[in-house]
């Protein structure tokens, strides 16, 4: 099947300039000679993004000496269908003071605003730029350049869009319960993997001891010595992706037991869990090459978090890997995992690897919630159905770390458990 057509909008080479009697007093937190200013951008059915503005010296007309850009916004083929065809208003408007709200009120004032029309009925099959130069705030109507000699406050900013296919993927269940994983295609659903979730890697199975009739009180100390020793650590998940013909082609296997930090019940940053995303390399599992290292704690702050960061393996192992997405996602309210080599550049990682564009993204549900995550892939980065399992393998392992990462206190679901851990006493 082919890709979906998606659509990447960006809103880069961010920049202000400021009359010298318009330049605003210092706030708090924000230094007046760096990023005063900051924007929201806006385009119908979109959530807005936010970019601090760096005020440029730059002389006339000439390009900022520094500038940033925003976020942008990826346009799926539901977004398409709903805006081309018809213009669409882009909004940036300029704020001057600090991004935080105190008790519910933003102590930002509207400085002005700039509002582009754009036209996407052709973007699926080319790029297209649609503004690139300064426009003056609040001065001219639907991105009119300023001729007038009166000085006002200028925001430079290029606006473009380019097509950006990704294939589309839908587990057919929550990972541990070894779902279907299914393409998307419109309203096309074609089962194209299948997952294999286990969590006894690492227990064996042994006989009764013979005297097990004859003491019954004691091995039953023994036994839930051992289950409570066991439910302090989260240890031997995998999960095997196999093609429809029933063939291994990824795996993700958890290599560094989630477990709770001395005098807590919370699995700390400074000792996460960690998994193996795996490539086929002969026929056992023990001889696969690792691909990619995923580690994930639970961060503490006034909104508890998933932290997690992820790298690329190198040929010279996991201790020498590139790091590649780091972030942290509402335990509450999930989040999506995301790996953007704009997103790399403007935190600072991959700084070792060249490409451009998205990567991977996929849905991870809040706690306690089902979850069934749809995993997107961009298609420069699919050659084949097995690098696709890659990206669902670590898909999984993400899910799957927001259950490994639950507070210890609290209880997992039985298809997360070791068989020992689901032993029952009469």
């Amino acid at each position: 099947m082919d890709p979906c057509p998606f659509v990447r909008l960006t809103v880069e080479s961010l920049a202000l300039k400021l009359p010298l009697a318009t330049k605003p007093s210092p706030v708090s937190g924000v230094h007046p000679s760096t990023t005063p200013c900051f924007c929201k951008i806006q385009i119908p059915s979109f959530p807005a993004e936010t970019a601090l503005l760096p005020l440029s010296s730059s002389p006339n007309d000439s390009a900022p000496d520094t500038a940033t850009s925003a976020a942008g916004f990826h346009l799926d083929p539901a977004a398409l269908r709903r805006l081309s065809g018809k213009p669409v208003a882009l909004r940036v408007s300029v704020y001057t003071g600090s991004m935080a709200r105190t008790c519910g009120v933003s102590g930002a004032k509207l400085l002005g605003r700039v509002v582009l029309t754009i036209n996407l009925s052709s973007a699926v099959s080319r790029s297209a730029t649609f503004h690139s130069g300064w426009l003056s705030l609040g001065k001219k109507k639907h991105s009119e350049p300023d001729r007038s000699n009166k000085p006002s406050a200028r925001l430079h900013l290029v606006v473009r869009s380019e097509p950006d296919p990704r294939f589309v993927f839908q587990f057919g269940g929550e990972p541990e319960c070894s779902p279907v994983v299914f393409q998307i295609q419109e309203n096309i659903r074609q089962p194209v993997f299948s997952c294999k979730f286990s969590a006894d890697r690492n227990s064996r199975s042994r006989p009764l001891p013979s005297d097990f009739t004859n003491q019954p009180s004691r091995w039953k100390r023994t036994l839930k010595s051992v289950r409570e020793r066991h439910g302090r650590e989260r240890k031997g998940w995998m999960v095997m992706i196999h093609d429809l013909s029933g063939s291994p082609v990824a795996a993700a296997s958890m290599v560094t037991p989630f477990v709770p930090s001395p005098g807590s019940d919370r699995v700390s940053r400074s000792n996460p869990g960690a998994w193996l995303i795996l490539r086929p390399n002969g026929a056992s599992v023990s001889s696969w090459k690792p691909w990619g290292r995923l580690e994930a704690w639970r961060e503490r702050g006034p909104v508890d978090g998933l932290g997690y960061k992820f790298e690329l393996v190198t040929e010279n192992g996991p201790v020498n890997g590139i790091p590649i997405a780091e972030a942290t996602m509402d335990v509450k309210k999930g989040g999506q995992f995301c790996i953007d080599y704009k997103v790399m550049k403007d935190y600072g990682l991959g700084s070792r690897l060249q490409g451009k564009g998205f990567v991977m993204g996929s849905t991870v549900e809040g706690e306690g919630k089902i979850s069934k995550p749809v995993v997107q892939v961009g298609a420069q980065h699919v050659t084949c159905m097995a690098d696709a399992a890659l990206f669902i393998a670590l898909s999984a392992a993400i899910d799957l770390s927001m259950d490994a990462c639950q507070l210890f206190s609290h209880k997992l679901r039985k298809e997360l458990c070791h068989e020992d851990q689901q032993v029952s006493f009469p």
